[in-house]
Formats: structure tokens, C-alpha cells, sequence
């Protein structure tokens, strides 16, 4: 192929010998790794980028010379073979050029194979809307499982992760107990102190929640001022230790809200998961039962069903 054609071309193209000793390297890549054809053609490739695993290379041409068979590399598997900056504009958010690089055999005349034929695309474009689509995916299925005022789960995904955790319960020995909790008189601090404020409160409880269970239990925002935890592995006993810590860390909190200072209490039911609970809202509902006791007792409490 004549040279000006060779570096006409917007892709990588190097010839390379079973030494991996470089025989030609075109203009692309010369613009893009900064070395001049003159300054890197008879020598080995890995003298010049010390960066690439020698290993890794010679073992994936392999194929090259022991087959006679193409070796593809895409972006998806390594995003790069040679680490060359990305001279896209000041926009683009890459560090580097993404890379699909294509190896194919060169036959002598008594069909040998010397040397292989290393086209290099710069795919960094395609990579990156590749990239953004599966991030922006990944912040849509966070946004759907999350409630936008507390940060805690909202009901319909609380929801689905308690059902597993009943068929879990049902298949194992070890307990776990269920928890509704709510904000007593939440509609006096709403009418109080407005819609903004009872927000805020409802916010800072979820914290509290968040600080006061650990990561493998489970905690959603189950509807308006109510919450719902799922405490795993432990006994309703162990779990009314936690209902009690939130209860009075929330009554012990104080709220500010335009220059004035808002303090409430909380009221907890609790369950401990049985066998003989027909389903996880059976289950729940308990908890609910319980939760409706503690009000009835007087609020500012924990009960268990």
C-alpha cells in the first residue's frame, strides 16, 4: 500500500514481526503516540511502550501465527492498547483514546506467517455513549428505587426486597424482625409549623433511621410520616433495643425550621418473623397491629405483636 495512503487513513496501522519488532508504523499513530515513524521502525515495540503487558500481547497473537487467524481487542475487554490522550474537544470527558484494535496475518509467498498487520480505531466517541447510556441507566434504577425526600427506599422497591426477605425467612432458621414506626401528631406539626417544616422533620428522622441500622437491614419510607424496617437476623428482643434507640434519639432531637425549634417522638411496632404468617403482608401487618398498640398506649413507645 503507498505510504501517502497508509497515512491518509484515520486508523492506527503497524506491521510488526514475530520479534514485535516494529517495520511499519503510519501517520496516526505517529500523531497520536508522538513518535516518528524513523525513531521506531526496526525496533521492538515494547522498548517504546514499556506500559503494554508483554506477556499478555504475545500470548493473544498467538493465534496470529499458530492459526492464521484475525485477534480482535475491543474497548469492552481492555480499553486501550496504546495510552494515548484523547484530543477530542475540551468536552469530552475520557482520559484517554478507547481503543477496538484488529490483528491479522501477513503471509509470506510459501504462506508463513513473519509478521501481522495491527489496525488501531479510535472508538472513543462510540465508548463514551456507551458509557453515559449504561451511567445514566444506572442513576434511573437508583432514582426508581429511592425516595426523593429521605434517601431511604421508597415503598414499592422496600416492598419487593421484603417479599425476598420472607421466602428467606421461610427457608432459613435464623430470625428477623419486622418494624413500622411513625411520627406522633405529625399533622399538628404540619398544621404548626407548615408543610416545609413537617418535611424537614420527616427528613431528619430517615437519617436517624440510617444511622441507627446497619447495611445489611432493611429501611424504606413506607408511606407519608411512616417508615418501615426490616432488622435481619435478629430477635425481636435485639430489635427492640434498636426501635428503643431510635425512639429516643428522635425524642431527643430538635428540629429547627425558620428560627423556630421543632421537637416530636416517635412510636414503633415490631414482629418477629413466624412461620405461620401466611405471607410477607401478614407478616407486616403484625408489625402494623403492634404499631397501632404503642399508639393507643400513648405514643412515645415500642410494642411487640
Amino acid at each position: 500500500m503507498p505510504d501517502g495512503l497508509l497515512d491518509s487513513i484515520e486508523v492506527g496501522i503497524a506491521v510488526i514481526d514475530k520479534n514485535f519488532s516494529v517495520e511499519i508504523w503510519n501517520k496516526f499513530l505517529e500523531n497520536h503516540s508522538g513518535k516518528h515513524a524513523s525513531g521506531i521502525v526496526g525496533d521492538s515495540l515494547f522498548k517504546h511502550f514499556s506500559d503494554i503487558d508483554e506477556n499478555w500481547l504475545r500470548s493473544k497473537v498467538e493465534p496470529v501465527f499458530n492459526l492464521n487467524s484475525p485477534v480482535f481487542i475491543i474497548w469492552e475487554q481492555r480499553p486501550y492498547l496504546f495510552k494515548f490522550s484523547c484530543n477530542r474537544p475540551v468536552t469530552c470527558a475520557a482520559q484517554y483514546m478507547y481503543q477496538n484494535v484488529t490483528m491479522f496475518p501477513i503471509a509470506n509467498a510459501s504462506g508463513e506467517v513473519e509478521r501481522f498487520c495491527m489496525l488501531v480505531y479510535d472508538v472513543t466517541e462510540q465508548a463514551l455513549g456507551k458509557l453515559g447510556m449504561a451511567h445514566l441507566n444506572q442513576e434511573l434504577k437508583i432514582a426508581s428505587r429511592i425516595d426523593g425526600l429521605t434517601g431511604l427506599y421508597n415503598r414499592r422497591y422496600w416492598q419487593e426486597r421484603f417479599d425476598e426477605v420472607y421466602k428467606l425467612c421461610q427457608r432459613r432458621d435464623k430470625p428477623s424482625t419486622a418494624v413500622m414506626l411513625d411520627i406522633d401528631h405529625f399533622k399538628r406539626i404540619n398544621d404548626t409549623y407548615g408543610h416545609q417544616a413537617g418535611d424537614k422533620v420527616i427528613k431528619m428522622l430517615a437519617a436517624l433511621i440510617k444511622r441507627c441500622v446497619r447495611e445489611t437491614d432493611l429501611a424504606g419510607r413506607y408511606g407519608g410520616e411512616e417508615f418501615a424496617i426490616i432488622l435481619t437476623d435478629s430477635t425481636v428482643e435485639n430489635a427492640k433495643s434498636v426501635a428503643e434507640r431510635i425512639r429516643v434519639l428522635a425524642q431527643r432531637l430538635v428540629v429547627e425550621h425558620e428560627e423556630q425549634q421543632i421537637s416530636f417522638t416517635v412510636s414503633l411496632g415490631l414482629a418477629q418473623f413466624d412461620k405461620k404468617s401466611q405471607s410477607a403482608m401478614a407478616w407486616l401487618e403484625e408489625a402494623d397491629q403492634a404499631l397501632y398498640e404503642a399508639k393507643e398506649n400513648g405514643r412515645n413507645q415500642s410494642c411487640i405483636k
